[in-house]
């Protein structure tokens, strides 16, 4: 019996892996994303797909997963280093200045969603108003799982969709005990279970923070002089499991553990190590989480409930996509990030089918109910990155279209950026420090939308096109920068825009030396070789970790760049040297000064 269990322990296994190393490169290969993927695969293999057939063909036992229960844990565990990841990218003081979309927009969403879906509910079926409501809360809830690696947590769509995910993780323990207390024989005081909870899980909390502020840097710091990678991996693995069998323990779900314990760690100098060391483990794991996802799927309940299934999924999408939306707006998110985050929460989440199983094992619902909405929420997940990618489409159109319906206030005295790169996104950051009037450009209408959703002053335009520099003003700029990185497109644009404005500074990122005299030959006012600068930081760091004197290395750097002031002169034909060289010199002799 024992030797059955385990074959088909490694069978399942080697399914998942196999399931991994092809979905992950073929479709990263097509630019979608594994997600959509790892679903088809569960449904393949799953009982409804090639399972169903494993009696007529014996030989599919051995491709075939038998229940979403063989691989459950694994998949649980992909959600826990999901959000242990999460914690690492975040921080207690980010975390702080969160606070008011964690408990304003997201606990108004999670009320507002859950109070009209369950309405809905009551007012179409023959639920009762605690069922009604028990099965409103749960479709409002959102897949962390899937959300958080699309949106991210850095941009504007991943800050608010990471706020409201994180309440309603914070909120599904007291959800199951609202449930519980409505059950019709409850087996015991829930409101004093979710009391003793909730105080428990503070005290919990606080004991894993101040025992991971003493104890973390010293347990890394031993890892680290042991240079075992072996070691250190094992070390952030029992810091995630011990943080989540901690929560898990009093009654708060793990999820919660995984996320303070990646906070904690992202507080010490080790999270970068310790985030490049698990993130092969976590995207493993989320893949089998989804493919038990797609197992959950029945095509034939499916092929003969598709009009119900269809009317219930079309309707909780719309809700909460409305619902997510308008709060947005009214907390002041841009028209663009609104309507992205609205439908990427759209769908129900993994949790939705905790809480269902709450509400049946409180007798609220049937379990033919029960059934319905799971296939609704496994149905919801596997059209998320769809949602996800007509968000980003639509937003992008409202973004562009709002620009165009913009109209400048005053475009004199302010500075005309090309290009929003790396290169373009420094300077306006650093004119914006200065509170420096700018307007950036940028042909790729994905930067153009991303960087407007940030709140940055940016328009779509194709400086190539006749005139799309003169709507903007440019007779009255005070400077414009070419940031462009294109030799040719640079030189074309600095001889047209100095034959065209003979006064206008026109300052040009530039390759090298040899590119930057030809700028000045065009034109340019000044030109920046991007090269040299960080050719001679590098050299003076290798000098000075090497321990040559400052003094000398200083002394140095100053004839290479003389030299190369002198060069630019020569091939540029000009009579002064370089200003922007000189005025880093002089810093520099300030600073060895």
């Amino acid at each position: 019996m024992e030797t059955t269990a385990d074959g088909a322990s490694l069978g399942n296994a080697l399914i998942v892996l196999g399931a991994a190393g092809i979905v992950i490169p073929a479709f990263a290969r097509f630019r979608i994303t594994p997600v959509i993927g790892f679903i088809l695969v569960g449904l393949l293999v799953g009982p409804s797909g090639l399972g169903s057939l494993a009696d007529e063909y014996p030989w599919l036992q051995h491709v075939t997963i038998e229940s979403a229960d063989d691989i459950a844990l694994f998949g649980e565990f992909g959600i826990i280093l999901l959000l242990f990841s999460i914690g690492l990218e975040l921080s207690f003081r980010r975390l702080w200045q969160l606070r008011r979309l964690v408990f304003g927009v997201g606990a108004a969403e999670l009320l507002f969603s859950g109070l009209i879906l369950g309405g809905a509910l009551y007012m179409l079926g023959s639920l009762s108003t605690p069922a009604a409501i028990g099965l409103g809360v749960a479709l409002a809830l959102s897949s962390t799982a899937l959300v958080l690696p699309i949106a991210g947590t850095k941009s504007a769509v991943g800050r608010a969709s990471f706020s409201m995910l994180l309440f309603e993780d914070l909120a599904i323990v007291p959800i199951i005990f609202i449930l519980g207390a409505f059950a019709p024989n409850p087996a015991g005081n829930n409101t004093e279970l979710l009391l003793t909870t909730l105080w428990q899980g503070m005290l919990v909390v606080a004991i894993l923070a101040v025992a991971g502020w003493f104890l973390l840097p010293r347990i890394f710091s031993q890892a680290a002089r042991a240079k075992d990678p072996e070691l250190f991996l094992a070390a952030s693995l029992l810091v995630v499991i011990v943080a989540a069998l901690a929560t898990a323990a009093v009654g708060l779900s793990p999820i919660v553990g995984a996320l303070l314990a990646g906070l904690m760690i992202a507080e010490t100098e080790y999270h970068g190590e310790v985030e490049a060391i698990t993130a092969p483990f976590k995207g493993l794991a989320l893949g089998v989480f989804l493919i038990s996802v797609g197992m959950g799927l029945n095509l034939e309940t499916i092929a003969r409930q598709w009009p119900l299934l269809a009317a219930a999924v079309i309707g909780v999408v719309a809700i909460k996509a409305t619902v997510t939306a308008l709060l947005l707006r009214f907390s002041g998110a841009r028209r663009g990030t609104a309507a992205e985050v609205g439908l990427l929460m759209a769908s129900p989440s993994e949790t939705t089918l905790i809480v269902l199983a709450a509400a049946l094992h409180a007798q609220l619902i049937t379990r033919n109910t029960a059934e319905f909405w799971q296939l609704v929420t496994a149905i919801g997940l596997t059209i998320t990155p769809l949602l996800a990618r007509v968000g980003h489409d639509i937003s992008r159109r409202i973004e562009m279209g709002s620009a165009d319906a913009e109209e400048d206030v005053d475009p004199s005295n302010r500075t005309i950026i090309v290009g929003f790169g790396r290169v373009g996104r420094t300077v306006v950051e650093l004119l914006k420090k200065h509170e420096r009037p700018y307007i950036a450009l940028d042909a790729d209408i994905d930067t153009v939308a991303s960087a407007r959703r940030e709140g940055l002053a940016i328009r779509f335009a194709d400086v190539a096109r006749p005139n799309s520099l003169a709507k903007l003003g440019i007779e009255q700029a005070d400077a414009i920068v070419l940031t462009m990185d294109d030799p040719v497109q640079q030189l074309r644009m600095t001889r047209m825009l100095r034959q065209k404005y003979p006064d206008l500074p026109i300052i040009c990122r530039a390759r090298d030396a040899d590119h930057a005299a030809e700028l000045y030959r065009s034109g340019a006012t000044d030109a920046v070789p991007e090269t040299l600068e960080s050719s001679l930081q590098l050299a003076e760091a290798v000098l000075i970790d090497l321990g040559v004197p400052m003094g000398p290395v200083v002394a140095s750097i100053h004839d290479i760049r003389a030299k190369m002031r002198q060069d630019i002169m020569t091939k540029g034909e000009l009579e002064r040297e370089p200003r922007i060289q000189r005025v880093r010199m002089a810093g520099l002799m300030d600073d060895k000064r």
